[in-house]
């Protein structure tokens, strides 16, 4: 698989990476071995970008990956965030910040994490004192790169006036274009794009199904694309671009995950599945 570079400090991945969420978090019940044969298949494909989170399942997720990736470590790049809290607020408070990295690196049983983001910016805390504090782990080698997620311009700019900022991640597909004001920023500055989600949560892979065919915690039961009134005309939407693609000899996720790397050279696409087979469907 090709690399692409992110930022101007030295980060190269693959062009596609791995999103962990689904294996502990989001989408219905997991099963724990499938999950980590999928995520080494995507190393035997060439994938070196791995991205968890303590939210994806406060804590489990990070083990879980942890574990998936510890007989090749050295050959993976792994990125983890702070800044969320169970209830579904923001918490991004200089001690707060300093637990979680600390207990992330026990729970990915890492000597240190590649990339660091804040999760999502939190209004409380300025950026310049969150910044301060990724910076701090930098400089005790716990942490290789910063990061950001779902962050405005100026936000950007603030952080980046504190330490470097290697990239930026957000999500970004066929079906969700919001990141795209934010693009020129992350040019200005050479920072990267991450692009979670690239599969539109499923819409753009497998034949979407409605949310009665999903579980009640599933997080599809709480997006506007799988609502009622928008359901029919997202999932015709989604049945005609299977269809180019079919004509162009393709898959649908072939074609979204393309479509995404032929944007920026400084994108990289995150999708992920729990299934092995699935993931070698993405990357082939």
């Amino acid at each position: 698989m090709e690399s692409r570079k992110l930022g101007r400090q030295g980060l190269e991945v693959s062009a596609i990476g791995y999103g962990a969420m689904g294996t502990a978090a989001g989408y219905g019940p997991s099963d724990d071995t499938e999950s980590i044969a999928a995520i080494r298949t995507a190393h035997e494909l060439g994938v070196t970008l791995f991205d968890t989170a303590e939210m994806y399942g406060w804590g489990t997720g990070e083990q879980l990956l942890g574990t998936a990736l510890a007989p090749i470590r050295d050959d993976v790049v792994i990125a983890t965030k702070f800044g969320l809290t169970p209830e579904g607020g923001m918490n991004s408070r200089p001690d707060h910040i300093r637990e979680v990295v600390e207990n992330s690196l026990r729970n990915l049983n890492v000597d240190t994490i590649d990339v660091l983001y804040q999760h999502r910016s939190d209004p409380d805390v300025p950026i310049e004192d969150v910044v301060g504090v990724m910076q701090g782990f930098v400089q005790a080698g716990k942490v290789k790169y910063l990061g950001l997620s779902e962050a405005d311009g100026e936000t950007i700019r603030r952080a980046h006036a504190v330490h470097p900022i290697s990239v930026l991640q957000s999500e970004y597909s066929i079906f969700a274009h919001d990141a795209e004001p934010v693009l020129p920023v992350i040019e200005e500055l050479g920072i990267g794009l991450v692009a979670y989600s690239p599969l539109a949560r499923g819409f753009l892979a497998a034949p979407p199904k409605p949310r009665t065919e999903y579980a009640a915690d599933d997080f599809r039961q709480y997006l506007g694309w799988w609502a009622p009134a928008n359901f029919d005309a997202n999932a015709a939407l989604s049945n005609e671009l299977r269809a180019f693609a079919a004509e162009k000899g393709t898959t649908l996720s072939k074609l979204a995950l393309a479509w995404l790397l032929a944007k920026r050279d400084y994108i990289v696409p995150i999708p992920g599945s729990r299934n092995p087979a699935r993931v070698a469907a993405h990357k082939d």
